[in-house]
């Protein structure tokens, strides 16, 4: 008879622990995994895929009345926010079908219900106990949250998908990638928006000039930003939310967003029981194989916080798997791992910001761009892209690549392949570029702007 229940155990089924349990499955592993809300995680549930559905949506109002300089008449026109969640819900449930239909095929144990541990090898669900040979954490991230007076007022992002009905009047705290989307979300759906940050500029792990490309042109669209600010208190009226900064002004809401970061999603699930080390944030200490503290259990994804993104925690998983149970052992690299804002305009970026580059390599190149996008010159719509390339001067190798318009996003996901090679800066001029696009212009850059 096996020692355990299990082979592996895998506490979360969001992408990474999906991912690393459909993989152990199909070595013929026997191995289960554990939810207690849906399947697909963050990502699917409360994150990626219902924020980039909710972005199309926004962008409409801007479609709209850009049709009208190529020569269409577009009619009357309203939104109905119940039937974007409904339909939002009507994907989300698809995907979760999807989800189990993987696992299953797999012959992977789904248990429902919150996962502990209440010995190393022993995981408890609902009040059963399974034991396992190894165990993989992945249980994600959940919104942070701020103390002060009338805190229990806001919602957070989880909430914010399917609220009753659309606000009027919203203000968001924070300045990163779930504050920005949420704000160019609600201010495309025709909401007033403002933002209200603490620092002095926006998206702090992007480079600076891509943070305020992004202000310029959200200010423009209509958004407010009070940056420099906190909140010291929100109080109810019959009017709406009062909420006071701490400059000592006042102003008003129908709903407060709180978009202050995550953290790792580590509470009540047995850690101290297990012997796994945490770090003062309660992120989960890892090795280079995602190994935690104790020999046989691991963790991966956001529960980490090494780089919290979805494809990085899907990675993360292959790697484990190649590393337990396939001979291979493969350490993850999370140099040059191309990332994008779906605020409007989009933001994305690959390797280092200029900032980072100059306090590595100190002699860099600077090459940049700032355009009218060609579809603007018909609109009249007041619009800028631009795009900007980080090179080691030494080497000539492109070390990062920044953009901020419109598809920034797909476009940087093709020279994330350039910057990941280590591609020169020669190499780029040598390319030519495909005519007319905004892409092309990263291989026209002939002139550095700044060394």
């Amino acid at each position: 008879m096996p020692a355990y229940d299990y082979d592996l155990f895998v506490i979360g089924a969001g992408s990474g622990g999906v991912r690393a349990a459909r993989l152990a499955g199909a070595l013929g592993k026997r191995v289960a995994v554990a939810e207690d809300n849906r399947l697909g995680g963050t990502c699917v549930n409360r994150g990626c895929i219902p924020k980039k559905l909710y972005s199309y949506a926004a962008h409409y109002a801007e479609d709209f009345e850009d049709a009208a300089g190529f020569g269409w008449t577009v009619g009357e026109r309203s939104f109905d926010w119940s039937k974007l969640v409904a339909a939002k819900e009507k994907e989300l449930t698809r995907l979760g079908g999807i989800y189990a239909k993987v696992l299953t095929d797999n012959k992977v144990t789904v248990v429902l219900g919150r996962a502990r541990m209440t010995d190393p090898h022993t995981v408890e669900v609902a009040g059963k106990s399974y034991t396992a040979e190894t165990i993989l954490i992945c249980t994600g991230g959940k919104p942070s949250h701020a103390q002060f007076p009338g805190h229990e007022l806001t919602i957070n992002s989880d909430q914010a998908f399917d609220l009753p009905a659309l606000p009027k009047r919203v203000v968001i705290a924070g300045a990163g990638y779930i504050a920005l989307e949420f704000a160019s979300i609600f201010n495309g759906l025709g909401v007033e928006t403002t933002v209200v940050y603490r620092g002095a500029e926006l998206l702090r792990h992007f480079d600076a000039d891509i943070g305020k490309l992004v202000h310029q042109e959200m200010t423009k669209k209509g958004v407010t930003f009070r940056l420099e600010t906190v909140f010291d208190k929100i109080e109810k009226k019959p009017d709406g939310l009062h909420i006071t900064t701490n400059h000592g002004d006042t102003f008003v809401a129908d709903q407060v967003m709180m978009a202050i970061g995550r953290k790792a999603n580590t509470h009540g699930i047995g850690l101290m029981e297990a012997g796994v080390e945490c770090n003062r944030d309660g992120a989960i200490v890892v090795g280079d194989h995602s190994q935690t503290s104790v020999p046989h259990i691991y963790a991966i994804g956001d529960v980490t916080d090494r780089l919290n993104l979805t494809p990085v925690a899907i990675y993360e998983a292959h790697c484990l798997i190649e590393t337990l149970y396939k001979n291979n052992p493969m350490r993850p690299d999370h140099r040059d791992v191309p990332t994008a804002v779906f605020s409007n305009p989009q933001a994305a970026s690959v390797g280092m910001s200029e900032e980072e580059a100059r306090e590595e390599f100190g002699a860099v190149e600077i090459y940049r761009s700032n355009f009218k996008p060609l579809k603007h010159t018909l609109t009249g719509r007041d619009e800028r892209t631009m795009i900007k390339l980080v090179v080691e001067k030494k080497t000539g190798k492109v070390r990062g690549a920044h953009m901020a318009g419109h598809d920034a996003a797909e476009i940087i996901q093709g020279f994330a392949v350039a910057v990941k090679a280590g591609l020169t800066k020669a190499q780029f001029d040598a390319t030519i570029g495909i005519h007319p696009t905004a892409a092309e212009e990263f291989v026209q850059l002939r002139s550095p702007v700044a060394s």
